[in-house]
């Protein structure tokens, strides 16, 4: 087969549906993450349009055009489009356009869920912008701190666009998250190990587990707080047993590591960009990787810092603070790599330099400020001024935006093909650079001069009106300036000229693609042998478009990729794709009617949308697998591996157990919560105790011990091709009486609207019942497929899938007995 044939027959195998109806039905990750990238920047549009209304208002003392409450909107909702809707749906469509590629696989671990993740980011972004559009926009800050977002002194739908908006299209950054950790791991080219990995894919393992453990945290906050609004449990109200503090801790423990997970891919961009352009390699591999990690495990400590004001005790003041100049060291370490590496090589100014460079000046003095305020004394005078808010835009602007438009000036040659014609870039960037130092620099004075955060207006004789003005001028500046680059993007999207390959002179995989890449990315997967394996082979475009490389003879019309042992890269397997659908979005869709239900408080509507996901989950999880077992795959150079639906544990096991990870996170920020309100609230011992019952305990437990020993034997008899669905209907029993034993919890727990006592009892049995009954779907669902044929000795993976679930829901329904009868029975 030539070259040509084998790219017109993979075409036709991988390419998306033509027309408009490819947007809706296309799974591919080059069309998902330009989708991402393109709504992304949307949404920093919007955001900058509102930081200039915002910048207007202030520009002069007694400014009338906005009132307060319209200000109030216009800050929050500037906040959470950064932060929610730009920084990290940006990280995530960069990270699913180029992993792949610089991977050396032809598309990410689970295409369906990506095109899942998008969707529910781009309807969930949606319904936050209407908030703003229809005068109804969330106006409590993006920290949304009770009990001023509570239903008492926020009575309004506003907050509850903001709670239900988030929680939406955080099941976007959870898919993306759990995508990119098993696309890493596992969907490599053959021989690349873990130390063959490209840097930029560390940073997205480190920044997708930091997200996995990172936002569940406000997951939870977010719902317990709607609950408080729609149902009136006092999770947050102090004279019911409550505590507003505990929403601090919940959103903190996500926020600050947000922190770092929106720099850490920006610093992999730097990572990967700064050898390029200095012509030389990496400086200090090893040691990266090593301050990455130990910076991902810093930042889950340091969230108390942002509470030093509210009565910490002097000894956690001290350790957090203490915390927070210690995390200087794994970023130092970064910084002083990438110094080395420049000074080893001979820096190339070209575009993408200049933008490293304003990160370096940005990020270091956003640096030097983050050190300050983590001196408790000067935190206690500047906390809550306009120093904050310009130390948080040194840090998020410097240490995202800039080094984002380095990777998006870098990579655009791949993208497109083409090279610029026009060159407004520099000139985007001085106007930019200047600008955003005019601005921030400015509100640095303004903060040690008193001005507080989120004022609508100020008097005349504060001395702060000339210092205002130069802001406000500044930031008009900087807006120009990526209005000037954003014009050079699309002008280089239309009006260009062709360019070669690799233009930088970079050794990555994915220069060694075509430019635009094709749908398959390559038409055979290369063998690694080392990090920069185009350096090393410059003839590798050519040998693996002449299909010498793995997977070069496309087999029928299957989408097929390798999946590798996690240290070594060695193949073990073959990967199939589904093809083209409209799945994921009808059911981000209906994902979305049941957000809808809830934002409205059309409650009877809330259950059919539950039945409706749960459907379409059905059918998503029925369209894979077969009822035949297929044996041995040829996947090129005399090597045989099974499908990767006939191994021990298929894809969906390792999705499954990182998006556990998550649920754990979760479960166990309610767990800190619960033990925060017992040991911190005001109003505890609670009125009333929950009765304590042993048989409760006795059969919920028993039941909960015997789930896994009995799963356990049914996997064993598939394995033995012996029948195993009566251990499966007896495992399916167990979490019925599980079920059973909660439901009773439940009804028996003291009034969830009197004290906060009752309400963490009825929200943690209601979190192990949803457990119970999502295992049981999935047990009914393995037992069925059992007798269709679809599981088998070699197919034994859906059974090991129900195992970590029945695993997991019967430790949490064990914790969430105990936990809610031990109390009980002490007193």
């Amino acid at each position: 087969m030539t070259a040509l044939k084998r790219h017109r027959r993979l075409e036709a195998i991988w390419a998306s549906e033509k027309g408009f109806r490819g947007w809706f039905s296309t799974v591919s990750h080059s069309d998902l993450g330009r989708m991402f990238l393109f709504t992304s920047f949307f949404y920093f549009g919007v955001a900058g349009i509102l930081a200039m209304l915002i910048r207007a208002q202030l520009a002069t003392p007694h400014s009338a055009w906005a009132s307060e409450e319209v200000y109030a909107q216009l800050f929050t909702m500037h906040g959470t489009i950064m932060m929610f809707l730009f920084a990290i749906p940006a990280i995530e469509g960069m990270a699913v356009y180029l992993i792949p590629k610089m991977l050396g696989t032809r598309d990410l671990a689970y295409p369906r869920l990506t095109a899942y993740g998008f969707w529910c980011y781009a309807f969930g972004g949606a319904m936050m912008l209407s908030s703003l559009a229809l005068g109804l926009a969330p106006d409590g800050g993006w920290f949304m701190y009770p009990p001023l977002s509570g239903g008492i002194h926020a009575p309004g739908i506003n907050t509850d666009f903001w709670l239900i908006g988030i929680t939406f299209v955080e099941i976007s950054a959870i898919c993306a998250a759990v995508e990119l950790c098993v696309s890493i791991l596992k969907y490599r080219a053959p021989g690349m190990s873990l130390d063959k990995m490209p840097i930029f894919a560390w940073y997205i393992l480190v920044t997708a587990l930091m997200i996995l453990t990172g936002f569940p945290p406000l997951i939870l906050g977010s719902i317990l707080l709607e609950l408080e609004r729609a149902f009136g449990l006092p999770f947050f109200q102090a004279d019911l047993g409550g505590d507003s503090l505990l929403w601090q801790h919940l959103f903190w423990l996500f926020g600050h590591p947000e922190v770092y997970i929106i720099f850490l891919p920006a610093a992999g961009i730097l990572s990967t960009v700064i050898p390029v352009m200095a012509r030389t390699t990496l400086l200090g591999y090893g040691w990266i990787v090593a301050s990455i990690v130990a910076l991902a495990f810093l930042s889950f400590g340091l969230w108390v810092h942002h509470m030093f004001t509210t009565g910490i005790p002097h000894m956690g003041v001290a350790f957090f603070s203490a915390a927070s100049t210690l995390v200087a060291v794994p970023t130092a370490v970064q910084v002083f790599a990438w110094i080395g590496t420049m000074w080893k090589g001979r820096p190339d100014l070209r575009l993408p330099m200049l933008h490293i460079l304003g990160f370096f000046f940005t990020f270091v003095i956003g640096g030097l400020t983050g050190v300050m305020v983590a001196i408790v004394p000067f935190d206690w005078q500047v906390h809550d001024t306009a120093f904050i808010t310009a130390h948080l835009h040194y840090v998020l602007f410097g240490g995202f935006v800039f080094p984002i438009l380095a990777g998006v000036y870098y990579w655009l040659p791949l993208v497109t093909g083409c090279r610029r014609f026009f060159k407004l870039g520099e000139s985007a960037f001085v106007l930019t650079f200047l600008g955003f130092h005019g601005t921030f620099l400015a509100m640095h004075v303004l903060g040690l001069l008193g001005q507080r955060r989120r004022i609508h207006t100020y008097d005349a004789d504060a001395g702060w009106t000339a210092i205002n003005l130069i802001a406000s001028i500044a930031s008009f500046i900087m807006a120009i300036g990526l209005a000037l680059a954003l014009i050079d993007i699309i002008i280089h999207l239309f009006v260009a000229v062709r360019g070669k390959r690799s233009p930088w002179g970079a050794g990555t995989l994915e220069w060694a693609t075509m430019s635009p890449p094709p749908s398959y990315n390559f038409a055979s997967l290369p063998h690694i042998t080392s990090r920069e394996p185009y350096s090393d082979t410059p003839t590798l475009p050519s040998d693996l478009a002449r299909g010498t490389g793995y997977l070069g003879d496309p087999q029928g019309d299957r989408r097929e990729t390798l999946m590798v042992d996690i240290a070594s890269g060695r193949p073990e397997a073959l990967a199939v794709y589904p093809s083209n659908t409209t799945l994921p979005i009808r059911m981000a869709a209906v994902t979305g009617v049941f957000f809808l239900s809830l934002l409205l408080k059309v409650y009877w509507l809330t259950p059919f949308a539950v039945i409706a996901v749960a459907a379409f989950a059905v059918r998503w999880a029925w369209s894979l697998g077969a009822t035949r077992d297929a044996g041995p795959q040829l996947i090129g150079r005399d090597m045989q591996v099974p499908l990767a639906i006939e191994t021990e544990k298929p894809p969906g096991w390792w999705g499954s157990a990182f998006l556990l990870v998550a649920n754990a996170t979760f479960f166990g920020s309610l767990l800190f919560g619960y033990a925060f309100l017992w040991s911190i609230a005001p109003g505890w011992p609670p009125p009333e105790w929950l009765t304590f019952s042993i048989l409760e305990v006795a059969i919920g437990i028993g039941a909960a011990l015997a789930a896994p020993v009995l799963i356990r034997v049914a996997n064993a008899r598939v394995n033995a091709s012996r029948p195993a669905t009566p251990a499966s209907a007896a495992t399916l029993g167990t979490i019925v009486l599980l079920a059973v034993c909660l439901v009773s919890l439940i009804l028996r727990a003291p009034s969830p609207t009197e004290h906060a006592y009752g309400a963490t009892l009825l929200v943690l049995g209601s979190y192990g019942l949803f457990h119970a009954v999502l295992t049981g779907i999935m047990l009914a669902f393995v037992i069925v497929r059992m007798r269709r044929g679809y599981v088998s000795a070699a197919r034994s993976g859906e059974p090991a899938i129900a195992r970590l679930w029945v695993d997991y829901t019967a430790g949490a329904g064990t914790l969430c007995l105990l936990v809610a009868h031990v109390p009980a029975w002490l007193t």
